[in-house]
């Protein structure tokens, strides 16, 4: 059964991806049986794009839950969905990107992904676990090798599309230059409190889909913040129309055109997040939610030091 309720958007790939996607990371991670049923609901009640990555943990229990759908006849076919997955740091490197696929797509269950993304323009050694990273665990990052075995993943079939997660203007700018395969798409930290309005233009004018990971400011997470879901202006917009702060939240980062990556387990919710499609926000609203202060939740810490390649935040996210 087609999903009718969500809209997609046809990529520079040539592929199409649904502009709302269902969001599996999170920290601590439940277990599996929790995960497989809440992927499951989310299929019952709509949503075909899911994201996940192999830092995340939770590729096992997604591809147990697409295999139970099928199962199940919630979906007729593998190609009604769209699944993202990622290359964590530490196979962020010509030679290891293949092998990492491989590695994510024997969890999945999957033949390909639709959408294969470098998690962070950061490498770290092999083997390093945790956030807390020592001297020598963070090396110099090969962009361009690394990018070229990302289109090898293409050139094999094993993803449809390649993109990037966490890359700045100034990156994407570099990987530009040299690419055979450009990103079909840029995934970084978005939402009414942290706009990323110049990278979205720079996005818009080279053709690359932006999508909005913690585009309710991932309150429920360590390093998250309430600028979105307590922010006044959002609540009085939603009440003068009688929706929630986070289908305000969400019909913003549609409005941009952008696609937001949502994630609650919660039945409800799901299904509230879903009611984005059908209503627009005025001018005026749009006007008032330019003024909400700007701020950057997920600062990544981790991957700056004295030692390292990234020194300043500049350095990061740049």
């Amino acid at each position: 059964m087609e999903s009718k309720l969500i809209p997609k958007v046809l990529l520079n790939s040539g592929h199409k991806m649904p502009m709302l996607g269902f969001g599996t990371g999170t920290v601590p991670l439940p277990p599996s049986h929790e995960l497989i049923s809440a992927f499951i609901n989310a299929i019952k009640v709509g949503y075909r794009h899911f994201d996940t990555a192999a830092y995340y943990g939770s590729e096992e229990s997604l591809g147990q839950a697409i295999a139970q759908a099928l199962k199940q006849g919630l979906i007729e076919n593998r190609s009604e969905l769209f699944v993202t997955t990622k290359l964590w740091c530490t196979e962020a490197h010509p030679d290891l990107v293949l092998p990492a696929l491989e590695n994510s797509l024997k969890r999945l269950g999957l033949e390909y992904v639709d959408l294969y993304l470098i998690h962070f323009p950061v490498r770290l050694r092999q083997g390093v676990k945790g956030i807390n990273y020592n001297n020598g665990d963070i090396l110099p990052f090969d962009m361009k090798g690394t990018w070229e075995d990302m289109e090898k993943c293409v050139d094999l079939g094993l993803t449809k599309s390649i993109g990037l997660s966490n890359f700045g203007v100034k990156k994407i700018s570099e990987i530009l230059q040299y690419a055979f395969i450009p990103p079909a798409l840029v995934t970084v930290e978005m939402n009414a409190a942290w706009a990323q309005g110049n990278l979205r233009n720079f996005c818009r004018e080279k053709g690359i889909h932006v999508s909005a990971w913690s585009p309710l400011g991932a309150n429920g997470a360590v390093w998250g913040s309430l600028a979105v879901m307590d922010s006044p202006i959002l609540k009085e917009i939603a009440t003068s129309l009688g929706k929630t702060v986070a289908q305000v939240a969400l019909r913003w980062v549609i409005e941009q055109g952008s696609t937001p990556i949502v994630k609650s387990f919660n039945k409800e919710r799901m299904k509230g997040n879903l009611e984005i499609f059908d209503w627009k926000l005025s001018e005026d609203d749009l006007d008032k939610i330019k003024k909400i202060p700007q701020y950057r939740a997920f600062k990544g810490e981790r991957f700056i030091s004295e030692n390292g390649p990234y020194k300043t935040p500049e350095d990061l996210w740049g």
